[in-house]
């Protein structure tokens, strides 16, 4: 079916500059669910599927992204129209909501009215969704004029009950209908002076992580930045040699392939990998694949090593497991069949991460 696209031609054109926006950890869909008591009714609806984005068939696959929680603001359109966006590695397009959706999952946002913005001009293309704008990171410091795609009638268990809008600066392989990623329009116009990002996330606080495009922002991390070479130009995918606990090779025995990903609030591989983990840990695993623990054994928990491209990544107990209100739980989540490896969110809190473009390597440092 026909969906509207928008396509925005004509802003001032900003020197070229650095910028750094905060993100905000807010409460996860999970955690609103649970407290009004419609967390398992609504998981039935939405399953667990975190590798359903880097399986694609030609359609955007909505997931449910409950536990994502790091959020940033942009603004679209001339005057600008703001909106809470998750910034996602894994996703090369912008999406947000349009005036023109008419699922629930977009009324319970802001959406992008076309006719409120003085640049723009309409175009047709024959995909799902709505697309096409200029818009500004960071207030009036950066702006580029990548495509915009604006959700028409679809949703999501994170569209319905949090912000789900994507400012992807994934590959441009990974586009949809040939769309220009916002990142890449950032580097052809000359708008960071580094054809890199870099992303910090907090621990429990609400405030003080940020992505920064354009720059490294040495602040945010301890030590060294040990920089591992891309094995695909399609997602930010390196090799990962083994997982180990206590010295003994507990998962991707012999070698696999993770994808650092930021649209990803855990760390998920095969089934009978990440089986194999929480068993190590103590941890028990309930019929949807959360697995718990006793909050306190966290203590005693072992340490968890990723070892990438030869160099060992350890990850703490304390680090890898999060408590909400009906206990505590590891961050290790059952990616199914696939023989891939995401290291989301639990992960880049650990470690500052660096996107370099120019290079196409990925660049992480102990955070701060």
């Amino acid at each position: 079916m026909m969906k509207w696209a928008v396509l925005l031609c004509a802003l001032v054109a900003l020197s070229e500059c650095n910028t750094k926006i905060s993100l905000i950890k807010g409460k996860t869909a999970r955690e609103t669910l649970m407290e009004k008591g419609i967390w398992e009714e609504t998981r039935l609806k939405f399953p667990y599927n975190p590798m359903a984005k880097f399986y694609q068939t030609g359609d955007e696959a909505m997931t449910n992204d409950a536990d994502l929680s790091y959020y940033g603001v942009i603004s679209i359109g001339t005057p600008p129209q703001s909106f809470n966006v998750i910034f996602d590695t894994g996703s090369s397009n912008l999406w947000v909501p349009s005036v023109y959706c008419s699922s629930q999952a977009c009324q319970n946002h802001a959406e992008f009215n076309p006719s409120q913005s003085s640049t723009f001009t309409w175009a047709n293309k024959p995909h799902d969704w709505a697309a096409g704008i200029r818009h500004c990171f960071g207030g009036r410091y950066l702006c580029d004029s990548a495509d915009l795609w604006c959700q028409s009638d679809r949703g999501s268990l994170h569209g319905q009950h949090g912000c789900r809008r994507y400012p992807g600066p994934g590959f441009p392989n990974l586009a949809a209908s040939g769309a220009t990623p916002v990142f890449d329009n950032m580097m052809s116009q000359g708008l960071v002076s580094q054809n890199l990002f870099s992303v910090y996330l907090s621990g429990n606080s609400a405030e003080g992580s940020v992505v920064s495009f354009g720059n490294i922002e040495s602040n945010y991390y301890t030590g060294q930045i040990t920089w591992i070479p891309l094995s695909s130009e399609t997602y930010w995918q390196i090799n990962m040699d083994s997982v180990t606990i206590n010295g003994n090779t507990v998962a991707c025995s012999g070698g696999c392939q993770a994808i650092i990903d930021t649209g990803t609030s855990l760390i998920v591989g095969p089934t009978t990998d990440i089986s194999n983990m929480n068993s190590w840990v103590g941890a028990t695993t309930d019929q949807y694949g959360d697995a718990s623990v006793n909050c306190n054994n966290i203590p005693n928990m072992p340490e968890v090593t990723f070892t990438l491209n030869g160099n060992a990544f350890t990850i703490s107990a304390s680090a890898y497991t999060s408590q909400n209100s009906n206990g505590c739980m590891t961050g290790f989540g059952n990616g199914g069949t696939q023989q891939l490896w995401i290291l989301g969110d639990v992960f880049i809190r650990q470690y500052y991460a660096i996107f370099d473009r120019q290079n196409n390597y990925v660049g992480l440092a102990q955070a701060a």
